[in-house]
């Protein structure tokens, strides 16, 4: 049952989602299906295929509370009438299919960005709302309504559950791949938890990566998505040691990285430049690709990976952008000029609680020698982080600034 619901939740959503025209309702018809499985898999044995069995559960109830709602004459604002809908086992193949239709679903312009992104979050990816929160930097109940208010707009708004005609597309776009990219970033390094990895959500984002690469070829930020995606993915394996300990860049066993996915990856990258207009994604696949492509970490292009975050920093101003760019210029100019760039983004709002900016500043005051206030540094970060493999990897590293007396 835990597989079926971290392997088909996403899946049984969807296909239910456009039976019923309501989101709500589908979350609702989801969650007894899957408790009605409870009993019949005890009873009966679990089916040759879970997933088919459970949406075709859902679907029928969310037939079922459509018919009855229609008999006492409520209002709903309906996308498929219920008796259009054959509510049998779907085919395995039009399956991501529906998933796509929930991702450009959520991503509605009718709806805010942040809305979009935590709204594909919780109901394409199954993230709790307490990690999307954590993800957004707010309270878990603001997120709650922030969902919440979303998806009424869906209903009320009568959005319609499809992927949007041509003309709709580029519309939409960027925050269908916003959404697959932070997807991706929230399961290659969970929020919370005892893991460093969601390999489900990882999974999860290379699929949908992939199948808009096919939807999409000639949008050059599509495959620039792909190739970032698969890059980083490509380091997974030797992202912590045999006993689950953070390993950092400079610590990671290259021998180990997928050679594959980053020759795919390299290539996407270099399609993506030809064009001559590469976009946020594409620059940091090239940032990736670098990093992937260097016999070690100090043999790396690190004066071409200033540079290429100079050119992100125009396509996309974020202080976290500018963040990472500083550990860059340490390797270029040393820990001082980065140090005083990694200050000056620290009075930025929106790096409050972001426990990486604390964390990248320790790293340097150490490489100055400034060893107490590094010490003081990497406290500030143990307080913001809530991942279990990163706290431990602060907290030895804290430890081997202040030994014991």
């Amino acid at each position: 049952m835990a597989d079926a619901h971290r392997r088909e939740w996403t899946f049984v959503l969807a296909a239910t989602a456009r039976v019923a025209g309501d989101l709500d309702l589908a979350e609702e018809c989801v969650q007894e299906a899957y408790v009605a499985a409870l009993d019949a898999w005890a009873r009966d044995g679990v089916p040759d295929r879970p997933g088919a069995w459970l949406t075709a559960t859902a679907r029928r109830k969310a037939v079922d509370v459509l018919r009855r709602r229609q008999v006492l004459r409520a209002k709903l604002p309906l996308l498929v009438e219920p008796e259009a809908i054959e509510p049998d086992i779907p085919d395995e193949v039009a399956v991501p299919d529906d998933r796509l239709r929930l991702v450009f679903t959520c991503c509605h312009p009718a709806l805010a960005r942040e809305a979009q992104v935590a709204l594909t979050l919780r109901l394409v990816c199954g993230v709790s709302t307490a990690d999307i929160a954590r993800v957004f930097l707010v309270p878990e109940p603001t997120m709650a309504a922030r969902i919440t208010r979303a998806k009424k707009k869906i209903t009320a708004a009568r959005i319609p559950y499809r992927v949007p005609e041509a003309a709709e597309l580029p519309g939409r776009l960027d925050a269908v791949l916003t959404v697959v990219h932070l997807l991706y970033t929230t399961g290659h390094t969970a929020p919370t938890g005892g893991g460093l990895v969601h390999a489900d959500l990882t999974a999860r984002a290379l699929h949908l990566a992939r199948t808009l690469a096919t939807l999409l070829p000639d949008e050059p930020e599509v495959p620039g998505l792909l190739a970032l995606l698969l890059l980083t993915d490509a380091r997974r394996a030797t992202r912590v040691d045999a006993e689950g300990r953070l390993l950092r860049l400079a610590d990671q066993d290259r021998s180990r990285w997928d050679r594959d996915a980053i020759d795919e990856g390299h290539r996407l990258v270099l399609d993506a430049f030809r064009t001559g207009h590469p976009g946020r994604y594409a620059v940091q696949a090239a940032i990736a690709s670098l990093h992937a492509l260097a016999p070690s970490y100090a043999a790396t292009d690190w004066p071409q990976i200033v540079r290429l975050y100079d050119t992100l920093l125009v396509r996309w101003p974020s202080p976290v952008v500018a963040l990472n760019r500083a550990v860059a210029v340490s390797m270029v100019d040393g820990p001082e000029a980065a140090l005083a760039e990694v200050d000056a983004l620290a009075p930025d709002t929106r790096l409050a609680g972001y426990h990486y900016l604390p964390a990248i500043r320790a790293e340097l005051l150490d490489r100055l020698d400034r060893r107490a206030e590094a010490a003081e540094s990497y406290r500030t970060a143990l307080a913001l982080v809530d991942n279990d493999a990163e706290r431990a990897f602060l907290t030895t590293r804290l430890a081997e600034l202040t030994p014991p007396r």
